[in-house]
């Protein structure tokens, strides 16, 4: 990814100039962000603003570290409860200082928390052409070339989608293999074995080390059925592990998992947004 960074001594920025586009248009996406105050926090954003404009570029995004692959998303809303594994984080002045260079929310997303004990009451029809089976724990890599080849196709009609090559998403998620928990890694597969859809869930470690939270990251599926599969089998295995609650994580709002979290009785505790900015001329 092209970077540009720019640092004051109380407020940093990296301007990715080759960010997914928005609305058909290019754009570049500002990530990487952090500041002390607001003074320092507006000033280095509007170096930002000022090296873009100069690019020719049509608008910025951000928070974005490049891609929806990488870190993006403000926290705009909290119940106050502690962060989750892997979830966002930042201060309101990082939101204030991105309103007030006139950005505004393109995009918006939400976690929500349940008991499981109240998950899984909708058991989900038979279906004869699929099968949920879970990770066996073995060859990590083999385990993510397929998420990622299925992740491509599954979401590359998203808006901010931009590809990423394996080895870079290697790079991102092999550090994380000593986190995930076998049982909680769920596939669905046709009955020749080709990959229909996966679901991702880690237990919040935010909590130590043996919470009673499972997270569930990511999912995705290519044939309809797979996704209400995938998401009863996490259920009912996260409670039949001793689980007691679980976080639907980062959902966009337009999603059909929106309609399903909501269907399972979660409670929405967080709200983000993904700002934009279009330029002049």
């Amino acid at each position: 990814m092209t970077q540009t960074h720019f640092k004051l001594d109380d407020a940093k920025v990296t301007v990715y100039l080759d960010a997914p586009n928005w609305s058909q248009d290019t754009a570049a996406a500002l990530g990487q962000f952090s500041c002390k105050s607001f003074d320092a926090g507006t000033a280095v954003i509007g170096q930002a603003i000022d090296f873009v404009k100069t690019k020719g570029i049509k608008g910025i995004i951000g928070p974005m570290d490049g891609d929806t692959w990488h870190g993006y998303r403000f926290v705009t809303e909290t119940d106050g409860s502690p962060a989750f594994m892997l979830e966002p984080s930042n201060t309101n002045v990082a939101t204030d200082v991105f309103r007030h260079a006139g950005f505004t929310p393109i995009s918006r997303y939400f976690s929500a928390r349940v008991p499981l004990t109240e998950t899984g009451q909708f058991v989900p029809p038979d279906s004869p052409n699929l099968r949920i089976e879970t990770w066996d724990g073995a060859n990590p890599e083999g385990l993510f070339k397929q998420v990622y080849d299925l992740s491509v196709a599954a979401f590359q009609k998203n808006a901010f989608f931009k590809p990423i090559s394996f080895n870079d998403f290697l790079k991102m998620y092999m550090p994380i293999v000593p986190l995930l928990k076998k049982e909680l890694v769920f596939f669905a597969r046709t009955t020749d074995g080709k990959l229909a859809g996966f679901l991702f869930a880690i237990p919040n470690y935010n909590d130590g080390p043996t919470s009673k939270t499972a997270i569930l990251k990511t999912y995705a599926s290519l044939q309809k059925g797979a996704g209400q599969l995938l998401a009863y089998a996490f259920h009912t295995t996260a409670r039949e592990l001793g689980y007691e609650t679980a976080i639907h994580a980062l959902i966009h709002d337009d999603n059909l998992s929106a309609l399903r979290s909501a269907a399972e009785g979660a409670e929405i505790f967080r709200r983000y947004a993904l700002f934009g900015l279009k330029l002049d001329g």
